[in-house]
């Protein structure tokens, strides 16, 4: 994860004003894919890449995966809040111009264990594209920790909408 070089620390304004994720699929070598998130827009560019679009504020999930002939390379998962113009953000590699990175986590079985927190806050009710965007920091911090993360109850979901409201 780095932060963007200083004549780049804020997002330039987009002819759109969305964040861009490029994603790619190629049989048994790479995959790109959002494991959630509004899509505002959808571009096929081939048959293996598309361009997929969020407006700011939008929160999603990108997953990045490859192998060569003898298994997987890497594994990756990024979850991340689509920018602004203007504010401040992290690179990312495929997603343009980058985005305010909640979490990252690295290595398949860390990988499966966010994917498993991401269908049990599905399962407690709550999109997981609402959920706390502290919540995914928390989660952030406790997998590599070795540690269990807090499960995301639809109590918790409704205390975050009521602090939200009430920041404005």
């Amino acid at each position: 994860m780095t932060v963007s070089p200083p004549d780049q620390r804020h997002a330039r304004p987009r002819p759109d004003n969305m964040t861009h994720v490029q994603l790619t699929w190629i049989e048994k070598r790479m995959e790109h894919w959002i494991r959630f998130g509004r899509i505002a827009k959808d571009e096929i560019v081939d048959r293996r890449r598309r361009i997929v679009s969020f407006r700011p504020g939008a929160i999603f999930a990108f997953v990045r995966w490859s192998a060569n002939d003898y298994g997987t390379i890497s594994s990756r998962i990024d979850i991340v809040r689509a920018v602004g113009a203007g504010e401040p953000f992290t690179t990312l590699p495929f997603v343009q111009p980058g985005g305010d990175i909640l979490l990252t986590i690295e290595g398949w079985p860390k990988v499966a264990q966010v994917l498993g927190h991401i269908d049990a806050v599905d399962n407690a009710g709550v999109d997981p594209c609402d959920a706390a965007p502290d919540h995914w920091r928390h989660v952030h911090n406790r997998i590599p920790a070795g540690h269990q993360p807090r499960d995301y109850t639809m109590e918790r979901h409704r205390a975050w909408l009521k602090r939200r409201e009430i920041e404005g």
